[in-house]
């Protein structure tokens, strides 16, 4: 008889929501996580909760705040001198908001009753994984279904080897201990921009190089010609069509060699932090001793309802097709956990929001308008700046806008796009009219409060038939 009805590798967002809704519908669950604070101690929560969501929120937040009373805040009446940033302070007050929710996630498990393997776990068969724990000491545990939420780590590339000193990863620029003079970041997507973002308004000289010739090619063409220019203006110094060849540290930095239009160039920094994306995690897993099949890149094959190739084997999360979000793996988790306990689920791909934490906020739901314009598809969009907005005007936040496109045919809304502030929040709304196929009709039909800046969406959604308000 099988120790559990389900084990869950790894957990991270997507293991360890899977882990709890399995524990809720009655199966006797485990989840095994390898992770180690500070190399001693066994915590959950994977990259998310400990080296990316939350810790860079939590510094892109308080960086916010003292480049607000450092450049904004007189504006407002609000007279602050002398401002200083305690580095020690904030990067204390982020490990503590660290500490805080993945102790949560023990109290989650122990509450619905879902065993914690504390180790790193790898297949027997497929039906059985072993556990090595950090103290070397080894177990085994046998379920009628396992999980693989491994998650992801950082991508490295040949021209920039990470030492975690002056070449970091973005788990090494989350704990610098100083503000680094200057930084050279290498890769423009959502890690390079946070990052770079949060050192920049702490003090930092921040040049982005970006190999692409376009700038975040996955939004909106309109969203990210915006987003460059807010950027830039804000003190980004972001090069695109940038090739890296080299990176060398020495005692006092680095040096990034680089091509740039036909012509090789050298910039000394600081630090280098190298941003060039993700891959997934699936190297510890022995998967060869059940022939699961894995992608040239090491992803885990699944078909639409996360089965792998091998019999009660599945897989969720930033190890699989799709992606790399954690609320995506999240909601993979409880469609999963819903699946095995005989329950129908679904999970509408089109339909996972994606957020760039910078600020202003970027933040998307559906197609752009170029995917749509490729696809043949016809359309009409409407506009509304948040510089015509009442509230983000008193907030002093009038940067960005929000832009709706809806099929011209149906007028069923196919994508939402905004950059302003709030992003994140604002996007939400957007999710759910989707989901229930609203048309942007339905949007300018349905009263918003006043004054807010969701009323940018309502006069969006105006603006789709020619009959904006306020603009």
């Amino acid at each position: 008889m099988a120790d559990f009805d389900v084990i869950v590798i790894g957990g991270g967002p997507g293991g360890y929501v899977a882990a709890i809704r399995c524990a809720q519908l009655g199966m006797k669950t485990a989840c095994a996580e390898r992770w180690l604070d500070d190399e001693t101690k066994p915590v959950l929560g994977g990259t998310c909760l400990n080296v990316g969501c939350i810790p860079s929120k939590a510094l892109l937040d308080s960086s916010h705040h003292f480049e607000f009373l450092n450049k904004h805040a007189s504006v407002h009446g609000i007279g602050a001198s002398d401002v200083s940033m305690d580095v020690g302070a904030m990067q204390a007050r982020k490990k503590t908001i660290v500490s805080t929710l993945t102790q949560g996630i023990g109290g989650l498990f122990k509450k619905n009753g879902v065993t914690w393997l504390q180790g790193e776990a790898s297949f027997v068969s497929a039906s059985e994984i072993a556990i090595k724990g950090a103290d070397g000491k080894a177990s085994k545990a046998t379920a009628k279904n396992i999980i693989i939420a491994t998650g992801s780590e950082p991508t490295q590339i040949p021209p920039a080897k990470v030492d975690q000193k002056n070449i970091v990863d973005s788990t090494g620029a989350l704990a610098f201990a100083e503000v680094p003079k200057r930084i050279g970041v290498i890769g423009a997507g959502v890690i390079g921009l946070e990052l770079g973002s949060v050192w920049r308004r702490l003090g930092s000289e921040v040049v982005v190089l970006e190999a692409l010739n376009e700038f975040l090619p996955t939004a909106d063409k309109a969203i990210g010609k915006e987003a460059l220019k807010i950027l830039k203006k804000q003190g980004l110094d972001i090069r695109l069509g940038a090739k890296v060849l080299a990176t060398k540290a020495n005692k006092n930095g680095a040096k990034i060699d680089f091509e740039l239009k036909g012509e090789k160039q050298q910039l000394e920094v600081d630090k280098v932090i190298v941003a060039v994306g993700r891959r997934p995690c699936t190297d510890g897993l022995n998967a060869e001793a059940i022939k699961l099949e894995l992608d040239d890149r090491g992803f885990v094959q699944v078909d639409d309802y996360c089965q792998t190739n091998v019999a009660n084997v599945y897989a969720i999360g930033d190890v699989v097709r799709g992606p790399m979000l954690a609320h995506k793996a999240s909601e993979e988790g409880v469609a999963l956990a819903e699946r095995l306990a005989g329950e129908k689920s679904h999970i509408d791909f089109n339909l996972v929001p994606w957020v760039i934490y910078t600020w202003p906020e970027i933040a998307w739901v559906g197609q752009t308008e170029q995917e749509l314009k490729a696809a043949g598809v016809e359309t009409v969009s409407g506009t509304f700046p948040f510089l015509a907005s009442g509230r983000a005007r008193a907030m002093g936040e009038g940067e960005g806008f929000v832009k709706i496109i809806a099929d011209a045919k149906t007028d069923q809304i196919l994508g939402v796009h905004v950059i302003g502030a709030n992003a994140s929040e604002l996007v939400g709304e957007a999710v759910i009219a989707m989901e229930f196929s609203s048309s942007a009709e339905d949007l300018a039909r349905s009263i918003h409060a006043h004054p807010t800046l969701s009323e940018a969406t309502h006069e969006a959604a105006l603006a789709v038939s020619d009959r904006a308000i306020h603009f």
